[in-house]
């Protein structure tokens, strides 16, 4: 039934693309259009062709991450590096030392360095990004969640793969996912929405309900089936990040 509300659905996974993602809604029995997702490599894409300036001949992306943050950056035409490829999916060698010391194993075109989710992250590529970062190209991450919820419990997230980088170089990243109020602008952007007449839901307090808070929109709505649970709702303290609302699951909003 159309009620005429308007849903974006919105992720830091920056593993899958917005077609994937509509796949696997529509597989889930959820109506949904490419259109309709927002995610944090598509956010990382919008950023860099359309609000970063670069100079024209720095403006190849480094990529530590999956295949969803390739298929965004080709849908803004933007050349990219590294990621999938099988020339990074290797051990170091003696010579790479050398050679990314020396700079000969170094793109010069490369103005951004962007780290998301990466299921074959190792020492080559944390140390190619670190000497392109060094370099003077720009740090961006699709999102910084600690960690990444599946089979009922936690994994590394995003940002456990940016951390060792952090390390580096004592500073962090531009984060263009949820809580990033970056990501909340380029939405508004895209769908003019009235954000006191929106409400997000999600089941994480840290990124999705800070996500809304800080956005100032005029609900939060907080399902307790992903990595927050009941004790988190109901915590007090200065610094807890509490829903306008809470339910077990979102069904219950049908009942």
């Amino acid at each position: 039934m159309n009620t005429g509300k308007q849903i974006v659905f919105v992720t830091n996974n920056s593993t899958k693309s917005r077609a994937d993602y509509k796949k696997k809604l529509v597989a889930m029995g959820i109506p949904a259009e490419e259109e309709e997702v927002f995610g944090s490599a598509y956010s990382a894409a919008i950023y860099i062709s359309r609000i970063l300036t670069l100079p024209q001949d720095r403006r190849t992306v480094f990529v530590i991450g999956e295949t969803g943050i390739e298929t965004e950056l080709d849908s803004e035409s933007i050349r990219h590096i590294g990621g999938t490829d099988d020339s990074v999916r290797r051990d170091i060698t003696p010579e790479d030392y050398t050679s990314i010391a020396s700079g000969a194993a170094l793109d010069p075109s490369v103005g951004v360095v962007l780290v998301g989710l990466d299921f074959h992250i190792n020492y080559l590529k944390l140390s190619l990004a670190y000497h392109y970062i060094q370099r003077g190209a720009v740090f961006l991450a699709t999102n910084l969640d600690s960690t990444l919820p599946n089979s009922h419990t936690l994994f590394p997230g995003a940002g456990a793969i940016s951390s060792p980088l952090v390390r580096m170089l004592g500073r962090d990243p531009v984060a263009l996912g949820k809580p990033s109020q970056a990501m909340m602008d380029a939405i508004e952007g895209k769908f003019r929405f009235s954000r006191e007449k929106t409400c997000m839901v999600g089941d994480r307090l840290d990124t999705d309900i800070k996500f809304g808070l800080e956005g100032g929109l005029g609900g939060t709505l907080a399902v307790l089936t992903g990595v927050s649970k009941l004790e988190d709702m109901e915590a007090e303290g200065e610094d807890v990040v509490k829903p306008m609302a809470y339910v077990d699951k979102l069904g219950d909003l049908l009942v």
